[in-house]
């Protein structure tokens, strides 16, 4: 399980694992040191430790435990080690759900109500310090758009966390110093528009927009992970769908517009990127996870692969099975079927097996 939210991200694959009647074994992020010693010190207490085991450690332990045969894993992380894992997995044919990461674009139109979007942006970018991977990691807009954007983004910035966000108790840090370096290199590409202020003390990254973006610079070649949002600038919905579709597949794409032009079915994102991502989330953000009807849904690549969230997550981890079951009466019934087969048989079989449709049925 990943740091970012590790103890969600540990209980919900748990459930539906023994919901589905297996026994676990839970290898909570080291990252999270507290966490993985609440988890190790806890969940032995209400559940059986015959069937529920917890492992710590590092990229050793992590390694070794990858050695053993199990009947499922599920992983939650970055794309790089997603490639270990079912490495791993694919010396014993075991399956696996990776659910990992990938830039999620967020494609904002001409006709919206800006003040809203802002909001909502903001709220899902700077949400637990941007460490959501869900969470919109470059927007895509015209010029004319982003230069209307740009104030109240601002304006939501203030609004959620104050003039100084720092001293704002709304607004987190980033996870460790690793995390947080490799962030703040982030922030030389384009040009700050807003925010930008670090301290590494503090591991505190100022909610931040990035403007002058190319599709070269550094902070659109990985997945971001933090409070800096970078700006695309496209001049219409068809480039934004292009240049979304020359990318890696995301968990999500998120679009906000108040023009039906971009939900109809030949210019809707939800049809030309049918595939491309693991869900598309037209106006709200993030709030896929706070419904149990919507499933995590990653599609191979990036975004990693398999489902799970509410019943999905039982179904990951059971299996569907075809039984049938049939007397042993009525034995004449089968001897078209045996040998020797003669042209009586043939016409028998043509007749019985012969296919018809009736409304949206069909019969045999």
């Amino acid at each position: 399980a990943p740091w970012n939210y590790p103890v969600q991200l540990i209980l919900v694959p748990l459930i539906g694992a023994i919901a589905a009647g297996n026994c676990v074994v839970v290898k909570p992020s080291e990252i999270s040191k507290n966490i993985e010693r609440l988890v190790v010190e806890v969940l032995p207490s209400y559940l059986d430790k015959d069937c529920f085991a917890v492992v710590t450690g590092d990229v050793q332990e992590t390694t070794l435990l990858l050695e053993n045969k199990f009947d499922y894993i599920f992983f939650t992380g970055s794309p790089w080690v997603g490639q270990i894992v079912m490495t791993a997995a694919a010396k014993h044919l075991t399956p696996v759900t990776l659910e990992l990461g990938g830039k999620n674009p967020c494609y904002v139109s001409d006709t919206c109500d800006i003040a809203n979007v802002a909001r909502r942006v903001v709220w899902g970018r700077c949400f637990n310090a941007g460490q959501t991977c869900i969470a919109p990691d470059y927007l895509l807009c015209t010029l004319e758009m982003q230069e209307k954007l740009l104030p109240a983004l601002s304006k939501a910035i203030h609004d959620f966390y104050g003039p100084n966000p720092k001293e704002s108790p709304d607004f987190g840090r980033i996870v460790g110093d690793k995390q947080f370096r490799r962030i703040r290199a982030l922030l030389s590409s384009g040009r700050v528009a807003i925010g930008g202020q670090t301290d590494e003390a503090e591991r505190y990254i100022a909610p931040t927009v990035l403007v002058d973006v190319q599709p070269s610079d550094p902070v659109m070649q990985e997945e971001i992970f933090g409070p800096i949002l970078p700006i695309i600038v496209v001049a219409n919905v068809e480039e934004a769908i292009d240049f979304i579709n020359a990318r890696e597949r995301p968990l999500v794409i998120y679009a906000f517009s108040s023009s039906d032009k971009v939900e109809q079915t030949q210019h809707c994102p939800s049809d030309v990127l049918l595939g491309r991502a693991g869900g598309l989330i037209l106006c709200p953000l993030i709030q896929m996870m706070a419904t149990h009807r919507c499933p995590v849904l990653c599609v191979p690549g990036n975004s990693g692969m398999g489902m799970y969230h509410g019943k999905f997550t039982f179904n990951t981890f059971s299996h569907c099975r075809g039984c049938m079951k049939r007397g042993m009466g009525r034995e004449p019934l089968n001897a078209p079927r045996y040998p020797p087969y003669t042209q009586q048989k043939f016409r028998m079989v043509r007749a019985t097996s012969k296919v018809t449709r009736k409304d949206d049925c069909t019969l045999l």
